[in-house]
């Protein structure tokens, strides 16, 4: 049965209408999925990529080792945007990001009963939620080593950071890491380059290019051309490689700038936490 529930929740992924969602859900049995899928297809959902946010405030943060051999990121989570811009609120999640840094793991006794000197992180822990009266909960974190460099970028504000790993002849100093590691906080890719999407994936993306050509009155065969035209427009947003340099004049990609460096200088894989998204 689909209720006004899933009729608002695919609206918020989609920005499709309220009745296109319905009957969205309709044809699709109540699967969300399929259900933002057929939207696709008829062109009525306003973007590819899921929205699927919840409501928390909190402090994304990335830390590195000045080596660039060791990198933390985490998300902890609160109730009010009152607590998450307070400084002591702030010094606790840089607190917590360090210990996942130092102590390379994201959970357990190991994190908490990390040493500050005079009190533990959970002690901290502890005072921080006697001060403020809030649920406060780390809500994700990784801890990333190599062979190579990390970069990372915390956007002001504190609610959206990126780590980025390069192989090759390259130092965390080069202004390129950083410039990266802005790139993908800024154009949000989802793969590093085409040779990471699943042949499922392209797939699907050939069929909705098509589909939506055919409803715009495409023959079948000019719509086979036009869905590989908007594939390669996916190509170009979705794979940092391919994606426009944001802080050149347009006229370089990602992976122009790198070869720039050298052919040993990869990207090798990234992370970006937005406050709030889905895990």
């Amino acid at each position: 049965m689909v209720t006004l529930e899933m009729i608002k929740r695919l609206r918020e992924k989609t920005g499709a209408g309220m009745s296109d969602c319905k009957k969205a859900l309709e044809e699709s049995s109540g699967d969300m999925d399929a259900a933002i899928e057929y939207l696709r297809k008829k062109g009525a959902a306003s973007a590819a990529k899921r929205a699927d946010r919840v409501a928390k405030e909190g402090v994304v943060l990335a830390v590195a080792t000045p080596d660039g051999r060791r990198a933390a990121i985490v998300e902890v989570n609160c109730e009010t945007d009152f607590v998450a811009r307070n400084e002591e609120f702030v010094n606790f999640v840089r607190a917590v990001a360090n210990a996942v840094l130092e102590t390379g793991t994201i959970e357990g006794d190991a994190l908490w009963h990390y040493s500050l000197g005079d009190k533990t992180l959970g002690n901290l822990r502890d005072e921080v939620l006697a001060k403020f009266n809030e649920r406060i909960e780390l809500r994700r974190a990784e801890f990333w080593q190599t062979d190579g460099v990390i970069g990372l970028y915390n956007h002001f504000g504190n609610r959206l950071s990126v780590l980025v790993e390069f192989a090759g002849n390259i130092t965390p100093t080069n202004p390129v890491v950083n410039d990266i590691a802005i790139q993908i906080a800024a154009m949000n890719p989802q793969y590093v380059s085409r040779e990471d999407i699943s042949g499922e994936t392209l797939a699907k993306e050939l069929e909705i290019g098509k589909e939506q050509a055919l409803n715009e009155g495409k023959k079948p065969e000019i719509a086979e051309r036009i869905a590989r035209g908007r594939l390669e427009k996916f190509f170009q947003e979705q794979c940092l490689l391919e994606q426009s340099f944001v802080k050149g004049n347009g006229d370089q990609t990602v992976a122009a700038v790198l070869h720039q460096l050298g052919d040993s200088v990869k990207v090798v894989r990234f992370r970006r936490y937005a406050l709030g998204e889905s895990a």
